[in-house]
């Protein structure tokens, strides 16, 4: 019934992000309003940082304007409030830096909004662990640390060019489909008007890029990411086991689609802790940085990452008729694998990039 409105978001999105960034450009040029190149950052030039100003205004254009209110209306307003608390913490951020902490209070302001007033939960564990059903807080307690932690693993990929964008559209998209499938239009519009308003933002941050998604648009894309994930897996377990698009193992599914975010975040977050810092301290430690350290460009770093999570994403869906558990060890020793032999790569080039230098100083 409305399968023509899910495409059409798509093009409305992209359509008004696509004509709104060049003008944020030009002000941001103006008022000087510049992502500084220093040792963490990993450009060169100053580049403006308000491109997610465009992406707010493409996505929640979109999604206002071709969601059946009529049907899907109860919540929306909930969401939209959520959506606007973290599109004001990263204006804010992208303009004059905040403390992560303060920056966190506002993201669990959003969860809770989303949880309580939304009806965005995690209702239980799906036969993980064989546990099923959790008790409201336990189920409150987690869905509003997975919202936290998949808004920050999107955030944390967007120190390349390209990557943030990419594999938001990759993982908006996979699950927007999957929503079309279903005929959950709600979340199809707005999985695909993030998708389309991200996609048109890319055409100016692929290298060279001219403009920069800023915490603006990677805190929004990441809270749109947890929302979907989130109703991914409880609607899965609402279809009958009949259902032709039931996945088996959805919250396995889930993280083989959101698996480089969320591996790279638990890897980074639990290096900065042992370190004595804060989770949310910025570093250069991500595994993109690692590889423009082996002498990759931007967008071929960007093209590795994104290809690795596509193959997590087939993998999934190719393993989803296992249970929950066999599937997340899967998962897990598959990108544990992945991990020691991407360190050991990058181990052997810095050995060889020491011994290259010895032997420059000998000679």
């Amino acid at each position: 019934m409305y399968d023509y409105d899910v495409i059409i978001s798509f093009i409305t999105a992209f359509t008004l992000t696509y004509f709104v960034i060049p003008p944020i450009i030009r002000v941001a040029i103006a008022k000087h309003l510049y992502d500084e190149p220093n040792e963490r950052r990993s450009h060169f030039e100053p580049t403006p940082r308000l491109g997610g100003v465009a992406i707010f205004a493409g996505a929640i254009f979109s999604i206002m304007l071709w969601t059946p209110f009529t049907e899907y209306g109860g919540d929306i307003q909930y969401v939209l409030c959520a959506f606007i608390l973290i599109f004001l913490i990263g204006v804010k951020d992208d303009i004059t830096e905040i403390s992560p902490s303060k920056k966190l209070l506002v993201e669990i302001l959003a969860a809770g909004i989303l949880f309580f007033k939304a009806d965005v939960r995690i209702t239980g564990l799906h036969g993980i662990m064989g546990i099923e059903e959790i008790a409201p807080v336990w189920s409150a307690m987690l869905t509003i640390f997975t919202i936290i932690v998949i808004i920050n693993a999107i955030n944390l990929m967007d120190g390349i060019n390209g990557l943030s964008g990419s594999l938001t559209i990759l993982i908006t998209g996979t699950i927007g489909i999957w929503f079309l499938l279903i005929k959950r239009y709600d979340f199809a519009i707005m999985a695909l008007s993030a998708a389309g308003a991200t996609a048109a933002f890319l055409k100016y941050n692929y290298s060279p890029a001219r403009i920069f998604m800023g915490d603006t648009g990677a805190l929004l894309l990441g809270l749109i990411c947890s929302i979907l994930a989130i109703n991914f897996i409880e609607y899965n377990s609402q279809l009958e086991d009949l259902h032709p698009f039931k996945i088996n193992a959805a919250p396995g599914v889930a993280i083989g689609i959101l698996i480089l975010p969320l591996f790279d975040t638990l890897r980074v977050f639990t290096t900065r802790i042992l370190k004595g810092k804060h989770p949310l301290h910025p570093d250069r430690t991500h595994i993109h940085h690692l590889l423009l350290d082996t002498g990759l460009s931007h967008m071929q770093a960007t093209g590795v990452l994104v290809g690795v999570n596509v193959f997590f994403i087939v993998l999934g869906f190719l393993l989803q008729l296992y249970t929950n558990n066999a599937l997340l060890i899967i998962l897990l020793l598959v990108g544990i694998a992945s991990l020691m032999v991407s360190g050991l790569i990058y181990s052997l080039y810095k050995k060889s990039i020491k011994a290259n230098l010895a032997d420059s100083k000998n000679i």
